[in-house]
C-alpha cells in the first residue's frame, strides 16, 4: 500500500500490455461483488448531503472501494427523471429536435411517465446533439454538443445516482462539477497551499483538446471499475455515440465526449481521475522529494513543487502517463514557472526580473507581498476574460440602445453584479472597478447616440450610474480563511 490508501498494483502501470479492453496491468482489478438493489426515494445527490434513496449506495461505495454495483438503473425513478427536469434552466436552448422545457412541461407527468418506462424496458434511444458554438476569451470558438431535453433529464437522473459512487472515490484535490464544490473552493486550496507549503515551482498544464480526444475505449474500463450494470453503461454509451447535427448533416464521432452534456463533466472527472488523479496522489507519496500540491478543476489543472527537479520529473512522466491513454499536453501552453515565496528573491539575486504569472479558472495569480511585508499569492481578473466579457456588454448595449435608462439600468446592474459575485476576491478591487468604469463608459456612449442634442454629460452620467450600477466591494473572504472554515483539522 502506498500513502494514499491505493496499492501500486492498482494505481501504477507496470508493463502495461498493448492495449486491451481490459484496463492495462496498473488499471486491473478483480471483480469483486457489491450489489445493492433496495428500494429507494428520490433526491438530488449523491455529495456530502446524500439522499436516503442512495445512502445505501454511498455507504457500500465507502466502505467497500473494489464493489462494483450492478443494479443502478432502478435508481433512476419517475420521482429522480422529475426532479431533474426541475432542475433544468428554462431558458436553455432546444435541442435538434426543438422541444422546449415550457412546451415539455405542458404534459409533464404523461410525458416523464412514458420516459421513464422506455428507460427501464431499453426502449429509450439517445438523439443527436445539436452543434453550437460559443467565443472563447481568445477569440476562438468553443463547440458544444446541445442535447435534447429528454437526453438532458435522463443523463442528470444519471449523473445523480453515479455520483454516490464516484463522490466517495474522487481525490479531495479534485473540484470540478461536483456536489458541494465550485470554482473557488479551488482557489482558495490552490491559494492556500501556495502561501502554507513549502512551494517554489508551478506547473501550469493544459490538456490539449481534452473532451475532443477522450478515448472511449479507456472510459468504459474505467467506468467497469465500479459500475457493473450493463444497462447504465449502454445507456453512457448511447449518449456518447448519439454524434451531432451541424448544418442539417449529421456527423458520427469516434472519439470524445460533447461538450454541453449533463453526463459530461463527470466523465471526464471519471476519465482524469484514473489517469491523472490516483497517479499524481501516487507520484507525490512515492518519488517527490519535498512538498507537492495538485489542484484540478475539470481538465485544468496546477501542480505546485518545492524542488525544480521534482517539477521536471513530474512534467516528463506526466506526458508519457497521458500518452497511454490518448491524452496530450498542449506544448504551447504547459509551462513550469517559478513561483512562491522565494521566487521574487532567488530571481532577483540571480539578476532576473519578477516572478512570472499564471491563469487559473478565470485569474491571473501573481507572487505579491503585503504591507507587513509577508508573502501572499494576488489574484487578478485574467485580462482576456475581461476584454471579451465588455465587448459582449458593449454589443448587447447597442441592441437595448432604445428601451427605456431604468431598464438598461437593471440589467447592466444585474450584469455588474453577477461580475462582483465572482471576482471580487480580496486584493481585486481594482480590476472589478475598472470593469465597472468600463461598463458605465460603453453605457454613455450608447446614451449619447440616441439623440445629437444629447444632455448626458460626465455629471448626469454620474448620477445615472450611482442610482443603477452597485459599487464595487469585496464580496469573498481570504482564501485561507474560507479554507480554514471548510476544512478544519
Amino acid at each position: 500500500m502506498n500513502g494514499t490508501g491505493q496499492s501500486d498494483r492498482f494505481v501504477v502501470p507496470a508493463n502495461p500490455p498493448n492495449k486491451a479492453k481490459a484496463a492495462e496491468a496498473g488499471e486491473e482489478r478483480e471483480r469483486t461483488k457489491g450489489n445493492t438493489d433496495s428500494e429507494t426515494r428520490p433526491g438530488r445527490s449523491a455529495g456530502p448531503g446524500v439522499s436516503s434513496e442512495l445512502s445505501r449506495v454511498r455507504q457500500v461505495a465507502q466502505k467497500d472501494k473494489e464493489a462494483r454495483f450492478t443494479a443502478l438503473l432502478h435508481h433512476v425513478s419517475l420521482e429522480r427523471l422529475v426532479m431533474a427536469y426541475w432542475d433544468l434552466s428554462p431558458k436553455a436552448a432546444p435541442g435538434v429536435d426543438g422541444v422546449t422545457w415550457k412546451s415539455y412541461g405542458q404534459d409533464l407527468v404523461a410525458n416523464l411517465r412514458d420516459l421513464h418506462e422506455r428507460v427501464q424496458q431499453g426502449r429509450y434511444r439517445a438523439s443527436p446533439s445539436r452543434r453550437a458554438y460559443i467565443p472563447k476569451a481568445d477569440g476562438r470558438q468553443r463547440p458544444l454538443g446541445i442535447a435534447t431535453l429528454e437526453d438532458k433529464i435522463v443523463q442528470r437522473a444519471v449523473v445523480g445516482v453515479l455520483n454516490a459512487i464516484y463522490e466517495v472515490d474522487f481525490r479531495g484535490f479534485s473540484y470540478g462539477f461536483r456536489p458541494g464544490r465550485g470554482p473557488h473552493r479551488a482557489l482558495d486550496a490552490l491559494a492556500t497551499g501556495i502561501m502554507t507549503k513549502r512551494v517554489n515551482w508551478v506547473l501550469d498544464a493544459d490538456i490539449r483538446d481534452f473532451f475532443g480526444q477522450l478515448d472511449r475505449d479507456w472510459l468504459g474500463t474505467f467506468l467497469r471499475h465500479r459500475i457493473a450494470d450493463e444497462r447504465v453503461l449502454r445507456l453512457i454509451g448511447k449518449w456518447l455515440a448519439a454524434g451531432v447535427i451541424e448544418n442539417g448533416s449529421r456527423a458520427e464521432t469516434g472519439r470524445g465526449s460533447p461538450q454541453g452534456a449533463s453526463v459530461s463533466p463527470l466523465l471526464a472527472n471519471v476519465y482524469l481521475h484514473y489517469v491523472l488523479d490516483l497517479w499524481a496522489d501516487w507520484w507525490r507519496h512515492r518519488f517527490a522529494h519535498g512538498d507537492v500540491i495538485i489542484v484540478r478543476f475539470a481538465d485544468d489543472f496546477i501542480v505546485g513543487f518545492e524542488h525544480r527537479h521534482d517539477a521536471e520529473r513530474f512534467r516528463d512522466e506526466l506526458g508519457g502517463r497521458f500518452a497511454r491513454f490518448g491524452l496530450e499536453l498542449h506544448p504551447d501552453k504547459t509551462r513550469l514557472i517559478e513561483f512562491g515565496r522565494r521566487a521574487a528573491r532567488d530571481r532577483a539575486a540571480r539578476g532576473e526580473g519578477k516572478p512570472e504569472t499564471f491563469t487559473f479558472l478565470g485569474f491571473t495569480h501573481i507572487c505579491a507581498t503585503s504591507r507587513r511585508g509577508r508573502f501572499w499569492v494576488r489574484r487578478k481578473t485574467d485580462s482576456k476574460r475581461v476584454r471579451a466579457k465588455l465587448a459582449e456588454v458593449k454589443a448587447e448595449i447597442r441592441r437595448r440602445a432604445c428601451l427605456p435608462i431604468p431598464e438598461q439600468g437593471r440589467w447592466l446592474a444585474a450584469v455588474v453584479r453577477g461580475h462582483q459575485a465572482y471576482y471580487a476576491v480580496p486584493g481585486n478591487s481594482d480590476a472589478v472597478n475598472a470593469f465597472r468604469t468600463q461598463v458605465i463608459r460603453h453605457w454613455r456612449k450608447a446614451l449619447r447616440r440616441r439623440s445629437q442634442r444629447t444632455r448626458i454629460t460626465w455629471a448626469r452620467m454620474n448620477r445615472i450610474a450611482t442610482r443603477w450600477i452597485p459599487q464595487t466591494r469585496t464580496m469573498h473572504p481570504f482564501p485561507q480563511a474560507r479554507f480554514a472554515a471548510t476544512h478544519p483539522r
